[in-house]
């Protein structure tokens, strides 16, 4: 064994050798209180204790897993799906308006009702009538039938033609239906066959010429409506509306197959009880002066033929029925066109068959 002392790695402490080692080395006993200095690094090689202590990774236990395992799932599933920018929906220029196309009248909230409808839903009446334009043609219409009965037959079927013509086309566009070509070819063809019937038959077989075509009108709308691809419904209200327009323009030959004088009668009053209900008179007061106006006008109009006052009875009654007539083609807010057409004919129409019968009765 030698004298010298052990000198190591683990050698004792030597005050004197750490008073030294700072005079050699200032910064020393800073580094060894934790200060950096960047000069004094020193550069290790190989692994220490620290390296390999820290290189290995500490194993948890199943209990620490499933401790934080609830934690640990939202936290993945929200940051393991990748984050979508949101979408922007492109702007859409807005379409121009279109005129609104009102459909059938729901309760679930359908907006696009007609006119008549939303009026009987705010309580106001869909009634709108025709006013003074139209009634001073039905007036026109009218003395142009009074003026030609005492003339010849022939001369009154001009404005009895225009007549029916005019009421096939109001009472289908009067119903909603237009363009109704076939229809209302159908109900014009059916009054021009009553006219012709009336004409070979004479006045005294007038009632078997104006049912017989009537009936056989009837049937043909029947199959023309059979032939129709449209709905159940639709077939159902086109043949309504077809049936009744074809029965108008028939019954409108009821002024061909009365007498002379009950025509200038009738048609008369009709005209002057059109003109007084489109006066600007509340409407009960309207009609009662529409109907004294149609009384006073059979009256006038029988002093110049062979009824006498009996006309103010044929007078009455011809008014009564124009007036139905004005008020069917007030309904359900119609447009111009049904005014002009409807609410000229329909009152004249309307009043034929009353004429022909009573005018009959009393003559």
């Amino acid at each position: 064994m030698s004298d010298q002392p052990y000198q190591g790695p683990y050698d004792g402490y030597d005050p004197y050798q750490q008073q030294q080692q700072q005079q050699q080395w200032p910064g020393y006993e800073q580094q060894q209180y934790g200060q950096y200095d960047p000069q004094m690094t020193q550069q290790w090689q190989g692994q220490t204790w620290e390296t390999q202590t820290h290189a290995q990774t500490p194993v948890q236990t199943y209990e620490a897993q499933q401790q934080y395992q609830p934690y640990q799932q939202p936290y993945q599933q929200q940051y393991a799906q990748p984050v979508q920018a949101p979408d922007v929906a492109p702007e859409v220029a807005p379409e121009p308006e279109e005129a609104p196309e009102y459909g059938p009248a729901t309760l679930a909230g359908n907006s696009r009702i007609t006119d008549a409808q939303r009026a009987r839903l705010e309580g106001r009446s869909p009634v709108i009538e025709p006013g003074m334009q139209p009634a001073l043609l039905t007036a026109v219409l009218g003395l142009l039938l009074a003026a030609t009965a005492p003339v010849a037959s022939y001369a009154l079927v001009v404005p009895l033609v225009v007549l029916q013509a005019v009421t096939a086309a109001g009472w289908f566009r009067l119903n909603g239906m237009w363009p109704a070509r076939q229809g209302i070819a159908l109900a014009f063809a059916g009054g021009l066959t009553a006219d012709v019937a009336v004409l070979a038959a004479g006045r005294d077989n007038a009632p078997a010429a104006i049912l017989g075509p009537l009936g056989v009108w009837v049937l043909l709308s029947l199959v023309l409506q059979l032939r129709s691809h449209a709905s159940p419904d639709e077939r159902m209200y086109g043949l309504m509306a077809t049936v009744a327009s074809s029965s108008l323009s028939v019954l409108a030959t009821g002024y061909l197959a009365a007498g002379p004088h009950a025509v200038t009668v009738g048609a008369a009053a009709a005209a002057v009880a059109v003109l007084a209900r489109a006066l600007p008179l509340p409407i009960p007061v309207s009609v009662v002066v529409a109907l004294l106006a149609a009384a006073g006008a059979g009256i006038a109009a029988g002093g110049m033929t062979d009824f006498g006052n009996k006309g103010a009875l044929l007078g009455a009654a011809a008014g009564a029925c124009a007036l139905i007539g004005h008020r069917v083609a007030s309904y359900d807010y119609p447009s111009r066109f049904v005014h002009f057409t409807a609410g000229v004919a329909l009152p004249l129409s309307a009043a034929a068959p009353v004429v022909w019968v009573l005018g009959r009765a009393l003559g």
